[in-house]
């Protein structure tokens, strides 16, 4: 029996802890909330846009993964002549309006939309609102 347990409770224990490390902080029962939004983007500023996408900042994405954000990203397509972003992520928290309004504190955060903001043409109905980026309803997700 002694050998039995001296073979066993190892293997347990590294079951137990190799479990405990694959969550990375999310709940495994969390869903993630998926958002998506678009916008169009001057063309005058694509490449600026694109310039600094390809060089975020630290602390911009540090308060996007403290906000419970993530598989973020942004995409431009070209339509008539007109740039468009089309952004998409999904959001593993509890509150929602809560983490936006704590990235929108964020200074870090504040200074990098002082850069892209310039670069977006918010459509007729969000520009209405006096909003950047329109809502986006989800038709179908295939898991």
């Amino acid at each position: 029996m002694k050998k039995i347990l001296n073979c066993i409770l190892p293997l347990l224990a590294l079951a137990f802890f190799t479990g405990c490390a694959s969550h990375t902080g999310n709940s495994p029962s969390v869903t993630p909330q998926r958002y998506a939004w678009i916008t169009g983007l001057k063309p005058e500023k694509a490449e600026y846009y694109e310039y600094i996408h390809a060089h975020p900042r630290p602390a911009v994405n540090k308060t996007l993964k403290e906000i419970h954000i993530q598989n973020f990203s942004i995409n431009k397509c070209e339509i008539d002549g007109k740039f468009y972003l089309f952004a998409y992520l999904e959001y593993t928290g509890t509150n929602f309006d809560a983490d936006m309004k704590q990235m929108a504190a964020d200074p870090a955060t504040q200074d990098w939309w002082k850069e892209t903001d310039p670069c977006q043409s918010p459509l007729p109905a969000a520009a209405a609102k006096g909003k950047i980026w329109s809502d986006m309803k989800e038709v179908f997700y295939l898991q």
